[in-house]
């Protein structure tokens, strides 16, 4: 019997620069309070919501993965109408114009647990599939055409990799892409079997280095959700279950933590403003699942100069499942796009 492992069962369960002041990294939010009540921050961005339509006959599935290509249309990589593509025949990347409207599909039967998508700068797909159908599929990364072709496959399907392989991945959630095309993995997930690791590549998928290992301190991850860089290279990674984002040189020399950011599900960086969606934050018991004390979950917006937070999207209910963005991209002219796992939504942020 093939054994399935997917975060995501996992996740719906529990879910539904240089340096810098150490009082922005250490201790409570600066601009929250310890009762979880809104912060005193400015929201210049109004919400529209439910912004793409679906094929007749489809529904949006569970997705944190969303970024925008050079024309202005709008890419997704969702979980073929529910929270894992195991056993769809529908197609999980879909493209859409501008005004929401689908363009075309495609990758059906080819993953398990969507999420992550990254354009480099030719115009092409990189995918990340998260999830694990033991020596089958899944825990790979992919270069894609925009018309479908597949360019290039990175690890093995469905084998699982350690925290030191240089052609295999455990988990993966997401990536980014330098300006001469090398590719910073964030490697690994929430389940206690994933890796713990930032894998550094090359624009063709060889290997140049790795860094992290499992743990609490400086370098060291629980969760590497996201990930992003600055123009300067440093490397912003979402050490989600630690509530932290961590900066490293281009060659992980650790830099500094950032706590003020909340619980980073999304990390995104545009003009050197950083974004970042927390879409898990929770006042519950410590130990418990999300326990993030005196944050409301929202995305929050500042400078990777100093990491000052100057601005906040409140998640309008923040208190039971995730029901606001956890992936998140910004398009050149500042909107921010989101996409949602708990309410399988598509949504669009633009100032006021």
């Amino acid at each position: 019997m093939k054994r399935i492992l997917i975060p995501a069962v996992i996740y719906v369960l529990l879910a539904a620069g240089g340096n810098t002041p150490a009082a922005a990294q250490q201790g409570p939010a600066p601009n929250d309070q310890q009762n979880n009540e809104l912060p005193n921050l400015p929201n210049p961005y109004q919400t529209i919501r439910d912004f793409v339509t679906m094929p007749e006959g489809r529904k949006m599935g569970s997705t944190n993965a969303i970024n925008l290509d050079a024309k202005g249309n709008i890419w997704v990589f969702e979980r073929c109408g529910a929270n894992i593509c195991t056993g769809s025949t529908v197609d999980p990347i879909l493209e859409f114009d501008p005004s929401g409207k689908l363009i075309k599909s495609f990758g059906a039967g080819k993953f398990v647990f969507p999420h992550g998508i990254e354009f480099d700068h030719d115009g092409n797909l990189w995918i990340v599939d998260a999830g694990v159908v033991d020596k089958v599929k899944g825990s790979q990364i992919f270069k894609y055409s925009p018309d479908g072709r597949l360019l290039l496959a990175l690890g093995k399907p469905g084998i699982r990799g350690t925290n030191t392989s240089k052609d295999l991945f455990n988990e993966p959630s997401d990536l980014a892409i330098a300006p001469n095309g090398d590719l910073y993995v964030a490697d690994g997930h929430i389940a206690a079997e994933s890796n713990r690791r930032i894998v550094h590549l090359t624009k063709d998928g060889k290997f140049i280095e790795q860094w992290g290992m499992p743990g609490m301190g400086p370098g060291q991850f629980d969760n590497p959700h996201s990930i992003a860089l600055d123009s300067a290279g440093r490397v912003f990674v979402g050490d989600r279950s630690n509530n932290r984002i961590q900066i490293f040189s281009p060659h992980g020399q650790f830099i500094t933590e950032w706590r003020q950011f909340g619980r980073p599900s999304g990390v995104r960086i545009q003009n050197d403003i950083l974004y970042v969606a927390d879409s898990e934050s929770r006042n519950n018991a410590p130990g418990q699942y999300g326990f993030n004390p005196g944050y409301h979950r929202g995305i929050r917006i500042g400078s990777v100069k100093d990491g000052v937070v100057t601005a906040f999207i409140p998640d309008p209910a923040p208190k039971n499942g995730a029901s606001f963005p956890e992936g998140i991209t910004v398009g050149k002219d500042g909107v921010i796009w989101g996409a949602s796992i708990g309410d399988r939504n598509v949504l669009k942020f633009v100032r006021k």
